[in-house]
């Protein structure tokens, strides 16, 4: 910690706790590096019980519980959490809008991130629309495509069409969607997509 003060470097606790706090609760080393935390004084304060390491190179405010989609936080913190969302079958996992156990960890992302790696068990998809404010919710901490587009994009990626009409179902019943925005969400992939979300409003309209 010394070294740190005498180097200059002065860590912003107040910046890593807000940063970490719109996180659940967590953060990644690069992010306190930009907080100016060193590795050495991150490891300080892991010792000391004030972060907890979850993983090589992700942390964990102590005080915070930790979350049952730590895999996809990670996945999203690992890769660009200003950029990047939950998306497909991860996002309908993280609203619970359908029985789906993603086999992967689904991101999206700009284009210009097509050719970045990504670790094991992660799939980026890149889009030239990034979605816009209105398609993108905080959800346990993390970005996440809001209802209506995840569940076209899921419909798009070959979720089973019984999945799909469920989590149309629960978005119409929870409010989570409109009729409208879900086809919008299924306007912009048509084809197959766009039928079976039609059909699923549908059916809900006639129960």
């Amino acid at each position: 910690m010394e070294r740190d003060r005498r180097r200059g470097q002065h860590p912003d606790h107040d910046n890593l706790f807000s940063l970490a706090s719109q996180q659940a609760g967590y953060f990644t080393a690069e992010q306190a590096k930009a907080s100016g935390f060193s590795r050495q004084l991150v490891s300080h304060h892991a010792r000391e019980g004030t972060f907890t390491r979850v993983r090589r190179g992700l942390f964990r405010l102590t005080r915070f519980p930790s979350s049952p989609y730590e895999e996809v936080i990670a996945a999203w913190l690992g890769f660009d959490p200003k950029k990047a969302v939950a998306s497909h079958e991860t996002a309908l996992q993280l609203f619970d809008l359908a029985d789906v156990v993603p086999t992967t960890i689904h991101l999206t992302a700009p284009r210009s991130y097509r050719s970045r790696k990504t670790r094991s068990g992660v799939t980026v998809h890149t889009v030239l629309k990034p979605p816009g404010r209105n398609g993108v919710l905080i959800r346990y901490g993390i970005r996440v495509s809001a209802p209506a587009r995840a569940i076209a994009e899921a419909a798009a990626y070959g979720t089973a069409p019984e999945q799909v009409i469920r989590a149309v179902r629960e978005a119409l019943r929870r409010g989570l969607a409109t009729r409208a925005e879900l086809q919008a969400a299924a306007r912009r992939h048509g084809g197959l997509t766009e039928k079976l979300i039609q059909r699923a409003i549908a059916e809900v309209r006639t129960k």
